[in-house]
């Protein structure tokens, strides 16, 4: 069965999560340890999508896969990063983590990774 998430989709799911993750601290109000891991996880999915074999790059030197990979690792991290930050109290910034987890989970689930780019 063919996923219906095309590496050209993920390139723009991921560039749309980054800019969500960017503006998200402080439209919530978040508290410090958040704001900088939001803003490092924006910083890197946009850094990792620029450089990635996908027709949304700017220079195609990570492979897909690879990608799809680095993101997994990601969403298995996040769920504790409330609590390992010491943010855990604050909804908005703890639901985010979850949300972002489920998201990453779905959008893999979904992408077809072995499509022609």
């Amino acid at each position: 069965m063919r996923r219906p998430i095309s590496p050209t989709l993920h390139g723009v799911l991921d560039y749309t999560t980054s800019a969500a993750v960017a503006v998200a601290p402080p439209l919530f109000g978040m508290p410090r340890a958040a704001t900088r891991l939001f803003e490092t996880l924006a910083a890197g999915y946009t850094g990792l999508s620029a450089v990635t074999d996908y027709p949304m790059s700017a220079r195609r030197l990570v492979p897909f896969k690879a990608h799809g990979a680095a993101e997994l690792a990601i969403a298995a991290a996040l769920p504790a990063m409330p609590w390992v930050l010491g943010f855990a109290e604050h909804r908005a910034a703890r639901n985010l983590c979850f949300g972002l987890t489920a998201l990453t989970l779905v959008v893999a689930a979904l992408t077809d990774w072995s499509a022609e780019r």
